[in-house]
């Protein structure tokens, strides 16, 4: 019996536990697995010698945590609060049967499908539920550690709010540079990145500007609509221009 009180034959290692995710969730590391024991988002037993011991349902609830960071970019207090909800058997869930309801997610407006096969709509643009991410969360979902943040950072490749917290975004910025590095490519050739999305944003500012500053009580309104469809033709019109572009390097 583990210090939990389970059959030993059904325990993983911390190892294994990895090798069972990482078909899903690529990303993950011991490192996190550990980071959301720290949070109490699982509890795995003890062994006498204090080794970690996962069961299947501890894996199903990892699953049900990464998942509700990774599609839906929940911050771990609210899937803490919805994991302790079902722990309670709220809305008649059994924690016990190893399957977490990921219907305690709350999904995205829409079918998460764009126009032009795959290249943003203005509805990705429009305002979500605010997040607010601390930088450890930051670290633990995007992979990277404190020094490759302060380079993205001094690059200003990521910016954090006001109040110092991030957002979801700041994660798959962290997530799609740390890919790229991969390549050879370092946070600093990336400068001109952020060069042009602010050349574009001021851009966008200066077109809507006079919208905003009408006094009639819809004008805003207009004005953000507006925003949200410039954003999106924007970046359809950087993506087919980078297409164009590799047609030309690789002569397709």
């Amino acid at each position: 019996m583990t210090a939990a009180g389970r059959p030993q034959r059904d325990a993983l290692s911390i190892g294994a536990v990895l090798a069972q995710l990482r078909a899903d969730f690529p990303d993950v590391t011991i490192s996190k697995i550990r980071f959301l024991e720290s949070e109490g988002l699982v509890q795995p037993g003890r062994t006498p010698s204090g080794y970690r011991q996962f069961a299947p349902a501890d894996v199903e609830r990892l699953r049900f945590v990464l998942a509700a960071q990774r599609d839906h970019y929940l911050p771990l207090k609210v899937i803490k609060e919805q994991l302790d909800a079902a722990d309670r058997g709220a809305g008649g869930v059994d924690p016990g049967v190893g399957r977490l309801p990921r219907k305690l997610v709350p999904l995205p407006a829409g079918d998460g499908e764009t126009p032009g096969e795959g290249l943003p709509g203005a509805e990705d643009f429009a305002p979500g539920r605010q997040v607010r991410l601390t930088q450890e969360e930051l670290l633990a979902e995007a992979g990277i550690d404190v020094r490759t943040l302060a380079e993205l950072e001094q690059y200003g490749l990521l910016r954090p709010g006001a109040a110092g917290f991030y957002d979801p975004d700041s994660v798959q910025i962290a997530r799609t540079i740390r890919a790229m590095t991969e390549f050879g490519i370092e946070p600093r050739h990336l400068r001109a990145f952020r060069a042009s999305a602010d050349r574009e944003v001021g851009l966008l500012e200066q077109i809507v500007a006079p919208v905003y500053r009408h006094r009639d009580a819809d004008a805003k309104a207009r004005a953000d609509e507006m925003v949200r469809e410039l954003a999106a033709l924007s970046v359809t019109l950087h993506t087919l221009l980078v297409k164009a572009g590799i047609r030309g390097v690789t002569g397709g």
